[in-house]
């Protein structure tokens, strides 16, 4: 079958029919209302999945189920292992949504649901490239697919769930779709996530509230405590500094800057994007750079003292802070969560105590673009798009894509079908069916040539 076949023989209304069933199950992992929902979904994809030919189970975990399949292709081919999940974020505010959230609509030729691009419309993508190319005979590849339901709320299962099955997960790559190409008119390949340090700050004064009249002046006011606090984190510019932030950085190189310099980028059109003024940011890189390639530091909330109608004039007991650190490739997240937890009890004020405390990290994935593997999905890409893939990286992070590596030994292909304008985690939801029957292409093209590699 060649990639042309590929392009003829899809059956788009079946393709997306079986979608929107998919997208009508309201699998929101987090809703401990909805578990009879996440076991529908798991057994819906287990259904599909059987077949097709797969040898497909449902495994439970202490949380929500994963899906397991694998088929075997010839003899001496490579193992491929697709990853993807099934769980979809809470659909609220219901209020902000057009339609139904798990009613799917087409409107201006996209699928408007949630879970539409993150992830169930990528993932099943992937089935359904499955599906394309077993119409024209049998797999070129061994192919397993791991479908999980818990990636929302921290994939707090999966870790465990790869040791104890990793004889049965071996492989010789991982493909994950579950992110966003540069543009709609610029096909591309992700070779970088950055990781992610989260943390709060909890910052503690007096044993209770205090009358801001008989005690201001003299008593500690934690809010201001913590005010000092985060204005210390970063200087004028954006630079942390925190002690050590930055010595494992590894620096950008000469061909990647002008890689992303030559992609078409807009500071402007960015900036309107969001409705910005400004794009403020560590000097010395550009937007794009700054987005993908250096670390970060931001507040992402902040609470203390009253702040109900009218007045209460209270010097607050303890204030805190939500802290997240996007990490890239040399940085650890354990040491950068530790070097933080030392910096700020070394600039906490006089009169309080101040204790980060982790919630959560995940370390950074940079992957080899002379592999094999990338070229092969770089032809695939243009074997469908009619033009090479750009070569980016992310700005955001999938802390699982690490624990893959670490605990299969294989290397990972982020081959992402999706665009930012989608608006996963947002209301209205949507995925350009667009993409989704390209993505069906590119990962049955993908899995062709992959089966080369190994004749």
């Amino acid at each position: 079958m060649t990639h042309t076949d590929l392009n003829g023989q899809l059956d788009t209304a079946r393709a997306d029919a079986e979608l929107f069933d998919l997208l009508r199950i309201p699998s929101v992992s987090a809703d401990p209302a909805r578990k009879a929902d996440m076991v529908r979904a798991a057994e819906f994809l287990h259904a599909k999945l059987t077949g097709l030919g797969f040898d497909a189970r449902v495994d439970a975990t202490p949380g929500h189920p994963i899906v397991f399949a694998q088929r075997q292709g010839p003899a001496g081919a490579p193992t491929v292992l697709v990853y993807g999940h099934y769980d979809v974020q809470p659909e609220a505010p219901v209020e902000e949504w057009h339609t139904p959230p798990f009613e799917p609509t087409v409107r201006g030729g996209r699928v408007y649901a949630r879970g539409a691009t993150d992830d169930k419309g990528q993932a099943y993508a992937h089935v359904m490239g499955a599906d394309l190319l077993l119409q024209g005979g049998d797999l070129p590849v061994t192919l397993k697919f791991l479908l999980e339901g818990e990636e929302e709320v921290g994939s707090v299962n999966l870790g465990a769930y790869l040791t104890a099955h990793r004889d049965a997960l071996a492989c010789d790559v991982i493909v994950i779709s579950d992110g966003s190409r540069f543009a709609k008119d610029v096909p591309s390949l992700t070779y970088a996530l950055r990781g992610i340090s989260y943390v709060e700050i909890h910052v503690q004064g007096a044993s209770r509230d205090l009358h801001s009249g008989s005690y201001g002046g003299a008593a500690p006011n934690p809010i201001n405590a913590l005010a000092h606090i985060i204005a210390k984190l970063k200087d004028e510019t954006g630079r942390i500094l925190i002690p050590g932030f930055y010595d494992d950085v590894e620096p950008l190189s000469d061909e990647e800057r002008e890689m992303w310099a030559k992609l078409p980028h807009s500071d402007e059109a960015f900036a309107g994007s969001i409705n910005a003024r400004a794009l403020p940011g560590e000097p010395g890189f550009t937007t794009l750079e700054r987005l993908w390639a250096r670390p970060t530091l931001d507040v992402n909330g902040i609470w203390g003292g009253y702040q109900g109608e009218g007045s209460k004039t209270v010097i607050p007991a303890r204030a805190g802070a939500k802290v997240s650190m996007r990490l890239v490739p040399g940085q650890d997240s354990h040491r950068i969560t530790n070097l933080i937890g030392e910096y700020v009890a070394s600039i906490a004020p006089e009169g309080v105590t101040a204790e980060v405390r982790d919630l959560h990290g995940g370390e950074p994935v940079k992957v080899d673009l002379d592999s094999p593997f990338v070229q092969a999905a770089s032809t695939a890409i243009e074997s469908v798009y009619g033009k090479a893939p750009a070569f980016t990286r992310t700005g955001g992070s999938i802390p699982i894509v690490a624990t893959f590596r670490e605990v299969l030994g294989a290397p990972v292909l982020l081959v992402d079908l999706g665009l930012d304008e989608d608006a996963l985690h947002s209301p209205n939801e949507s995925f350009a069916l667009d993409d989704y029957h390209n993505g069906i292409r590119v990962s049955a093209a993908l899995l062709q040539e992959i089966g080369k590699l190994g004749r």
